[in-house]
């Protein structure tokens, strides 16, 4: 019985050797297959994670020179060459923005803006919509600013769109309208928001208050 027993265990730890020297080079592969896509997915947060720390760092330095327009354009450049996708691309893009604005270059300004709304992150766009539209205000272009806020989505941003848009027809003189826009962007507004007692007085000078 024992004998029988050992023949019957050599036989499969034959067949067992066998497929082994058969299969033993795709095990491997495998495996190695396996260790890779590990090592790539560690490889790839570190990555990431090394390439987000560079963005906010280069942004960083575009908050630090702010106030000098052509050097925050600059900086804010390179973050965009580098790293076009990130979040911070496109908040040194609104910082650079805001310092050719405030400089007076509205054509920078306006430039850096168009860039946001086209290939910035999704949570800037707001934002960079009412900017763009205010610089297009400024450079006497009402009506393509109104297409710009004609283009808001965001609930978030509605009593700031409905506000400006009051500004814009008023300097076309359509008083109706401003007033219009005015009394929505109180509706609009949270009780608590700043900008709801400027909309109120500029309500009550078209003599439109409730």
């Amino acid at each position: 019985m024992a004998g029988s027993y050992d023949f019957e265990e050599q036989e499969r730890l034959a067949a067992m050797q066998h497929w082994w020297e058969d299969n033993a080079k795709f095990v491997y592969a495998a495996i190695a297959a396996f260790v890779l896509s590990v090592a790539g997915w560690k490889g790839w947060q570190y990555w990431s994670a090394t390439q987000a720390a560079d963005a906010a760092a280069m942004a960083a330095e575009v908050n630090k020179v702010r106030t000098d327009a052509k050097r925050a354009g600059e900086l804010a450049q390179a973050v965009i060459d580098k790293h076009p996708r990130s979040f911070f691309a496109s908040e040194a893009a609104l910082v650079s923005a805001q310092a050719s604005f405030e400089a007076g270059d509205l054509a920078a300004a306006q430039s850096r803006l168009e860039w946001v709304m086209k290939s910035g992150r999704e949570e800037h766009r707001g934002i960079a919509r009412v900017r763009l539209a205010a610089v297009l205000l400024d450079l006497k272009k009402p009506a393509e600013a109104l297409q710009i806020l004609d283009g808001n989505k965001d609930e978030a941003w509605a009593a700031m769109v409905a506000d400006l848009r009051g500004d814009i027809l008023f300097t076309q003189g359509r008083l109706d309208e401003a007033r219009a826009a005015y009394k929505l962007a109180l509706d609009k507004s949270d009780a608590r928001s700043p900008l709801r007692s400027f909309t109120e007085l500029k309500l009550g000078a078209l003599g439109g208050a409730q």
